[in-house]
């Protein structure tokens, strides 16, 4: 296994860059450029100006399994980088899939398919805005063309990709009788778009509802029968979508973050202050890249697993940061996954808030986090303003931190629980 040791002033520069997931721009006051950050990143804050999008030669029904054969467009998926950090990411994937073609990291992932058990079938397909969307479609045990079933899209969370906590969820679902998708968000992961790593709350939203396209369109889909699972930042845009795509008939989330408050507000509404200055830089960035085709970001690049020592963990803020670093960087690392932003997607995040206008949610809505959660007020605070459904339900996870919902065993059950329990009810035929 590769190790790539960094030094704990390095490990907490990521924290403040917003590398930890969900955690981005807690300490947005002191955020700046990768580009100026450190000269491993810097080579990958230029811009090809490639507007190639990326293709999967994988298609529902085609029989071929493995997530290595599904063609893909480098030029895309690594625009902006440097040959050194297209190289350790190819390594980091090549042993990856050495380990499970399918470049699944969580616990008890599907290793192969298997007639008669869950199968997962990498596809794509195209949202409005011509983006090629990478997805896994989770397909039940003896599913048959012919049947109908309740079917589910699962979003990921912010710098999550669908092979993590995303297609845990959808496999878990899936194990219970769903017909389940997840996939990579627009700009990220092995889906198309560039500038990488963009991060407007409009795209991500189109990206749910495309995914919802695509799902009325498999056969045995129930289309009066779909539900909707956001984690993390995709508990934001999924709750977003709910609001006005009335095809979604129950709203759950886990961990629910609220991107554009945290953006506009700093993490727990800590630097308020600051947003002006916030603003400012997306604006800078913008100018930049209009000029030079550079774009800076926000976080930083990562290219190898990272194995964290005891004395670097804990200097880091214990909770959300500490977990996600750990999480994302090291034990459910995925090359794929960048929690890195482009600076430019300031502009459109600081003018999001998923609490804005909830009351147009009428559908059933679960709402799950962890009771001991640094991030528990943003759930508490879009389950308090959803004030259109009286069919709604806000569980705590004792004893639970944000980041444990995502892969510890005992919360995975309690929430996997509400969830069939909740879906089987509100999708009940």
């Amino acid at each position: 296994m590769r190790k790539n040791y960094i030094t704990a002033a390095a490990v907490l520069s990521a924290i403040t860059l917003g590398v930890a997931g969900c955690a981005g721009s807690g300490q947005a006051a002191s955020a700046q450029t990768t580009a100026a950050a450190a000269e491993t990143t810097a080579a990958a804050a230029e811009q090809t100006g490639t507007d190639a999008e990326t293709e999967l030669a994988m298609d529902a029904g085609t029989g071929d399994d493995s997530l290595a054969t599904a063609v893909r467009d480098e030029e895309v998926i690594f625009a902006g980088m440097d040959e050194a950090a297209v190289s350790e990411i190819k390594a980091s994937m090549e042993e990856l899939l050495a380990n499970n073609q399918f470049g699944l990291v969580y616990d008890g992932a599907i290793t192969e398919n298997v007639e008669g058990a869950v199968n997962i079938q990498p596809v794509s397909y195209e949202n409005q805005q011509g983006i090629t969307i990478a997805a896994n479609l989770y397909l039940p045990a003896d599913y048959s063309a012919d049947g109908s079933y309740p079917a589910i899209v699962v979003a990921h969370p912010n710098g999550g990709v669908k092979e993590q906590v995303a297609g845990l969820f959808a496999q878990r679902l899936a194990e219970n009788g769903y017909i389940t998708i997840a996939y990579d968000a627009a700009y990220q992961g092995a889906s198309g778009g560039t500038p990488r790593q963009t991060d407007k709350p409009s795209s991500r939203v189109e990206d749910i509802r495309a995914s919802i396209d695509y799902l009325m369109e498999v056969d045995g889909v129930d289309t009066e029968r779909i539900g909707a699972l956001g984690i993390c930042g995709g508990g934001g845009y999924v709750i977003q979508t709910s609001k006005t795509d009335k095809r979604i008939q129950a709203v759950a989330t886990i961990s629910m973050f609220n991107s554009g408050r945290v953006r506009r507000n700093g993490f727990q509404d800590s630097d308020i202050e600051g947003a002006q200055d916030r603003l400012d830089q997306a604006a800078a960035a913008r100018t930049k890249y209009l000029e030079t085709g550079a774009v800076d970001y926000i976080g930083n690049l990562v290219t190898k697993r990272v194995e964290f020592t005891q004395e670097q963990l804990e200097q880091m803020p214990a909770g959300l940061y500490r977990d996600g670093m750990e999480y994302y960087g090291s034990t459910h690392y995925h090359p794929y996954s960048q929690s890195r932003y482009t600076a430019m997607s300031l502009m459109d995040l600081m003018a999001f808030d998923a609490e804005d206008q909830a009351g147009l949610i009428d559908q059933p809505l679960l709402m799950m986090v962890g009771d001991i959660s640094d991030t528990r007020y943003m759930t508490e605070g879009v389950f308090e303003k959803a004030t259109g459904t009286e069919d709604k339900e806000l569980v705590l996870i004792p004893g639970a931190n944000h980041i444990e919902t995502y892969w510890k065993e005992e919360f995975v059950q309690q929430e996997l629980e509400e969830l069939v329990n909740f879906f089987a009810t509100k999708l009940a035929e």
